[in-house]
């Protein structure tokens, strides 16, 4: 897309460089930047433009834009609010995900950047309208739904706008009530009280009384009296009426448009497919509550336009639910276009290049304008860490059909690659000793063992009252935590289960064993004398890399071979592994490139060979799910920018890294859906729900509530003391509100995990 600097408006210049939110108001239907301290203040007579830009661990940085409409903004300024969004993109490179926000129907990610909610006010910038006078000094009654973001709208404060299915808040001069409908769940009142916190904080300077009032409870109750006072008296509510903001159509049927010229053409097709969008045109893709607007890259800023209002109109139509747009850019299509589609494949023919944000970054750069932030910057390397004490106790057992059987301290890091394992490690937490069971499973296992495994696992967690972590780890694909807990790990080929053995005879396959007398090679790797590893590859000349070194013994002889890439700490790691795979024998070092003659017939012969590493999965940017699980069936939804007041107690959360993945539990959660978290994650695996071709073999832990570890907590900030409190996540937050902020700490779980505490208590009496 050609860009000019007619096509950018100044109030966008400098816009998206760094981490953070911007927000833009129309004003004569130009955008006005609107100062940090009126973040989150909207009216209702006015259109915004918000842009949120976020670093990415690759190092570039990813925009998000939307475009707020109040209720009572006029239709020409929500017109000039679309366009100038689509200017912000070409501004930014063309690569932005738009999205059209309307009061009352916000997106969750919208609402996300606002936690806990966003409160409309009367008024606007537009004449005929009067700003609002300030909310403390009024009664008002808000209705808020949502379980993970509040979706609130004021009410007219009256009792015919209350029902038994939402959570209201009225907020009085002196006090903030909030009603509980008999048909919310406790996860909704829980996140409408973080929105009584903000009234409270935001219009009562903090310094007002706070009372929870449950649907029917009758006026014996003095809160509860003086709450329904204000209504002219307690009276039994109507059952709730299906309004506009309830519909939605979920069997709307997807349709798939091209704009030409400004109208939406029907594209006819037996199925969606992504070979049917061309780079060249601008498409809609009309899903009901959902609508696309797909540009092509070779596509006008003109032509973005006027797609965009071709959009615009569609949802305008009568007989339609309330309808979101969202515009993407080809090669940036997020993961939920692509999932409306048959087909889409991993990569397209697409150039995604650097040209388009570059021709804006020179333009700007005339004018003066610091343009670093919008080109892609330089990826932070760092050197994976294992966030875990590994001073701690380790124990393994290896799996023998339906038993466990203990490994000596002393062989508890050799492993084969026909077996199964199981491992216990404890080591020093914040305040107490932490547990880590997992299951490790050689690539040559047999599934009977690998049940086996998990089961026996499964009931050393279920002993210790499911306070251990708990970790499924394959061969090949082990998290940095498992190699640092070894410290020194070997696998050997083959496997000594009574199980591997009868799957290798019934199946006449040639046991992989390493014999005394064999010829055997083995790849060594790891970042330090803590984290190394030797694995047992095939002794062929075609199993060397230029990056690794290497041990290949028979025998009566024994050969260290350094590739060309390795470092000096490298070579180190050969001399350590080598007095665990054969002490007490004098080494042959070989260099690539020079090596004798008796090396290469060890190996059969001489043959090409790779150089560079082993890819292994990078972490990626963290996603948090909120998961359903019923009869096998696995729902997720995910929850932007969160934290750890996310984390509801009577939930299951997936937080996904790419590398790993960690199942959270609740500790209200009930004991069969605790059982269930290996399968939910395994399900998690098995639907990729990000698209992102994710290996079923990839970690997963389960994390129990209270119990986290240290390396699932570095993705929040985190206070320990939260996930210690009793009660379901209301009587939680009821608790932090009336109480200035103060989590209460369940006394049994002090007395569980502190014996001192029980004799301490006797001793004050």
């Amino acid at each position: 897309m050609a860009v000019s600097m007619r096509d950018l408006d100044s109030a966008f210049q400098g816009a998206g460089q760094k981490a953070g939110l911007e927000i833009w108001r129309i004003e004569n239907f130009r955008p006005v930047p609107v100062p940090k301290s009126s973040h989150g203040k909207f009216f209702t007579g006015d259109s915004y433009v918000i842009l949120q830009t976020t670093a990415l661990k690759s190092g570039s940085l990813r925009h998000d834009i939307h475009y707020w409409l109040g209720k009572d903004t006029s239709q020409d300024e929500a017109g000039a609010a679309a366009i100038k969004t689509v200017e912000l993109d070409a501004a930014l490179g063309g690569r932005a995900v738009q999205y059209r926000e309307v009061q009352g129907h916000e997106t969750e990610k919208f609402l996300s950047y606002f936690k806990p909610c966003i409160i409309p006010q009367e008024g606007g910038v537009a004449s005929g309208f009067k700003q609002a006078e300030a909310m403390e000094h009024q009664t008002h009654l808000f209705v808020c739904r949502g379980k993970h973001v509040v979706h609130v709208n004021e009410v007219p404060f009256a009792r015919s706008s209350l029902n038994h299915d939402d959570i209201f808040i009225l907020d009085t001069k002196s006090k903030i009530f909030q009603f509980n409908g008999s048909n919310s769940s406790i996860q909704e009142r829980a996140k409408a009280l973080e929105v009584v916190q903000y009234i409270k904080d935001t219009y009562h300077d903090g310094k007002c009384e706070v009372a929870a009032v449950e649907d029917g409870k009758l006026m014996a109750d003095a809160e509860t009296g003086e709450f329904w006072g204000f209504f002219g008296g307690f009276a039994p509510l109507p059952r709730k009426t299906t309004s506009d903001e309830d519909k939605t159509d979920v069997s709307f049927p997807t349709k798939l448009f091209h704009v030409e010229k400004g109208q939406a053409e029907p594209v006819e097709a037996d199925s969606l497919t992504r070979e049917l969008l061309d780079t060249n045109k601008c498409y809609i893709l009309d899903c009901g509550v959902e609508v696309f607007v797909w540009m092509g890259r070779n596509t006008s800023l003109d032509e973005r336009k006027s797609a965009s209002g071709a959009a615009e109109e569609l949802v305008r139509a009568a007989e339609r639910p309330n309808s979101r747009i969202a515009r993407v850019i080809e090669g940036f299509e997020t993961v939920m276009f692509r999932s409306k589609f048959e087909s889409w494949p991993q990569t397209t023919n697409v150039t995604v290049s650097e040209d388009g944000r570059g021709k804006v970054a020179a333009l700007l750069r005339r004018q003066g304008v610091n343009v670093n932030g919008l080109l892609k910057t330089a990826p932070v390397k760092e050197e994976p860490q294992p966030y875990i004490d590994v001073t701690g106790n380790l124990q393994v057992w290896s799996v023998n059909d339906q038993e466990k059987i203990l490994i000596p301290a002393a062989n508890q890091s050799k492993f084969y690659s026909g077996g199964c394992y199981i491992f216990q490690y404890s080591y020093p937490g914040e305040d107490r000793e932490e547990y880590l069971i997992g299951t490790w499973f050689g690539k040559k296992s047999v599934e009977e063992e690998r049940a086996s495994a998990i089961s026996l696992a499964s009931k050393m967690v279920e002993s210790l009252k499911f306070l251990p972590a708990q970790a499924r780890i394959f061969e090949g694909n082990e998290p940095i935590q498992f190699f640092s807990i070894f410290q020194s790990f070997i696998v050997f080929k083959g496997g000594r289960s009574s199980g591997y053995k009868k799957y290798i005879a019934e199946n006449e396959l040639p046991d992989e064993t390493c014999k005394e007398d064999g010829v055997a090679l083995f790849r060594v790797q790891g970042s330090g004398p803590d984290n190394m590893q030797a694995i047992q590859v095939e002794p062929v000349a075609s199993s060397l890399n230029s990056s690794y070194c290497y041990i290949l013994h028979n025998d009566s002889s024994v050969f260290t071979w350094s590739g060309n890439l390795t470092t000096s700490e490298d070579q180190e790691l050969i001399e350590r592994q080598l007095d665990l795979i054969k002490p007490n024998m004098q080494s042959k070092p070989q260099k690539e490139g020079s090596e004798s003659e008796q090396f290469w017939d060890l190996l059969g012969g001489k043959s090409e060979y790779p150089s560079q590493k082993l890819a292994r999965e990078a972490e990626s940017d963290p996603h948090l799910f909120s998961c359903i699980f019923s009869k096998g069936n696995l729902k997720v939804y995910e929850i932007y920018n969160f934290t750890q007041d996310d984390l509801m107690t009577e939930d299951i959360f997936i937080l996904d890294t790419h590398s790993e993945i960690f199942v959270w539990v609740g500790q209200q959660v009930d004991s069969k859906s605790k059982m269930q978290a290996l399968s939910i994650g395994e399900k998690f695996l098995e639907h990729d729900f990000l698209l992102k071709k994710s290996s079923s073999e990839t970690p997963i832990y389960i994390v129990m509530e209270g119990s986290e570890p240290p390396f699932f907590t570095r993705f929040f900030t985190w206070d320990s003391a939260k996930s210690s409190m009793h009660g379901n996540s209301f009587q939680r937050k009821l608790a932090i509100v009336k109480n200035g902020g103060t989590p209460l700490v369940d006394v049994r779980y002090l007395q569980f995990f502190y014996p001192v505490y029980k004799y301490l208590r006797i001793s004050c009496r």
